[in-house]
């Protein structure tokens, strides 16, 4: 393999950092999902499942509302103050929802959790660290590790409020992200925080909000991470109720979990080697579809339970995987910043109202209405997903000799009309060019000679 084809020593060492990162805060937020139902009934008003719902998603409704103020703020501050700041608040909100003796309190600290809104900071860190042809690798990586973190999550929970309690759990999880900070001190810095903030921030939010492409995308993480948290309101009561005593559903969840992570390997392979991320990506979200049919029929039976969760979260891991590669792809070219963060807004607003509406639908409804309406979500998503096009551009980045903004403008004009150059935009201060180009179609050699001047 050619080195230009292979990931670098810096990419790799990114890769794994930040994935690191992810892991760590993502155990933290998803290890109480199996136990806390459960937890919630000892709790002052934690017989009311709409407020065990809104407990369960309260981090996503702060996220959703801060997630593109810190991206923003992390385009002129720099990645690793935001990445800082945003760990320390998590670390404080997990204390607070340790130390809560109700279900109000355990809703506030959850809220604070979710106000360190760093996971756009950190993909848009992997993006800035790694050469866009190598961005599905690092993506995989990232959403591999974060779908790792899960069924850490799923087999400690149940063992960890044995031994610990959730309380524990909850300062346990504080400890996590100040490990987390340990890794953001250990990454290099990004090319992207020596560049004037005038550049960092020349896409306007509204031409990535009127995006057809991502809005697509973000439909489909909103109603992804709607329908997780909604799952884990009947999911443990599922396993008591078929025979399975608390302390053992790690053991089942170890099972499904190792079988997904086996399951997904194939079809990321599939998609990203061959080209055929679409039919992967569609039949994907099929699975999800299929599994909450199975999870209406099969419930009474703890293999039939098995065997639904294990269809879901095969392709919950695939699309965790994907979709934020196919953000990073689709983005206008100076955008992926602002895009992201846009995605990740979308991505803990859905776990929020997944988790509130979620315990309504239950309390008032019961477990079948819940299904199924996971299952309407989905088709929806579905639909709206069949008609997205292949992301088959990439990113470049070119440095530019010392020019006046004038000289820029004409440089753009005559980028924009070079062979497979979707987009340029030209920065003379930062002296950088940023092009969205044809992966299958692009003149580098006319665009190399435009910027020496040679044509």
């Amino acid at each position: 393999m050619p080195a230009s084809e292979r990931m670098s020593a810096s990419e790799i060492r990114a890769a794994i950092g930040l994935a690191g990162i992810f892991g760590l805060r993502m155990l933290g937020l998803f290890v109480i999902l199996p136990v806390f139902a459960l937890y919630a009934a000892n709790l002052r008003g934690g017989d009311n499942l709409t407020l065990v719902g809104i407990a369960l998603g309260a981090y996503g409704l702060s996220q959703a509302v801060l997630q593109i103020p810190f991206g923003r703020w992390s385009d002129r501050v720099g990645r690793k103050p935001a990445l800082y700041t945003g760990l320390a608040i998590f670390a404080f909100g997990s204390v607070c929802a340790g130390y809560a003796s109700s279900i109000q309190g355990v809703i506030a600290g959850r809220a604070l959790q979710g106000a360190g809104a760093i996971s756009a900071v950190a993909i848009a860190m992997a993006a800035d660290l790694t050469r866009d042809e190598h961005r599905t690798k690092v993506m995989a990586i990232i959403g591999s590790t974060i779908g790792a973190s899960f069924g850490l999550s799923l087999v400690l929970g149940p063992w960890l409020d044995r031994v610990i309690g959730v309380a524990g759990i909850f300062y346990l999880i504080g400890g996590l992200a100040l490990l987390a900070m340990a890794v953001v001190l250990a990454l290099p810095v990004p090319p992207a925080e020596r560049m004037p903030a005038e550049a960092r921030a020349s896409v306007a939010l509204s031409e990535v909000l009127r995006d057809p492409e991502l809005n697509r995308l973000n439909v489909g993480i909103f109603v992804l991470h709607a329908v997780l948290m909604s799952l884990f309101l009947t999911v443990p009561f599922d396993l008591n109720a078929a025979g399975l005593a608390a302390h053992e559903h790690w053991k089942m969840y170890a099972a499904v979990m190792l079988g997904a992570a086996v399951l997904m390997l194939p079809g990321l392979h599939f998609g990203d080697r061959r080209g055929h991320s679409r039919v992967v990506f569609l039949g994907s979200i099929a699975l999800l579809l299929a599994s909450q049919v199975m999870l209406v029929s099969l419930s009474e039976r703890i293999a039939g339970i098995a065997a639904g969760l294990l269809v879901f979260f095969t392709g919950f891991m695939v699309l965790e995987a994907a979709l934020p590669a196919q953000v990073s792809r689709q983005a206008p070219a100076g955008a992926r910043g602002t895009a992201i963060a846009v995605y990740s807004t979308v991505q803990f607003l859905g776990a929020a109202c997944g988790g509130a509406l979620g315990g309504y639908v239950m309390q008032h409804w019961g477990r079948i209405s819940l299904l199924a309406c996971n299952g309407v979500l989905i088709l929806a998503w579905l639909a709206a997903a069949a008609s997205m096009r292949a992301a088959g551009s990439l990113e470049r980045r070119y440095p530019l000799p010392p020019m006046d903004d004038t000289q820029a403008a004409l440089l753009r004009a005559s980028l924009v009309r070079v062979t497979g150059v979707r987009e340029a935009r030209v920065h003379a201060h930062a002296g950088l060019a940023h092009l969205k180009v044809d992966a299958g179609a692009f003149d580098e050699r006319e665009v190399l000679k435009l910027i020496a001047g040679e044509s």
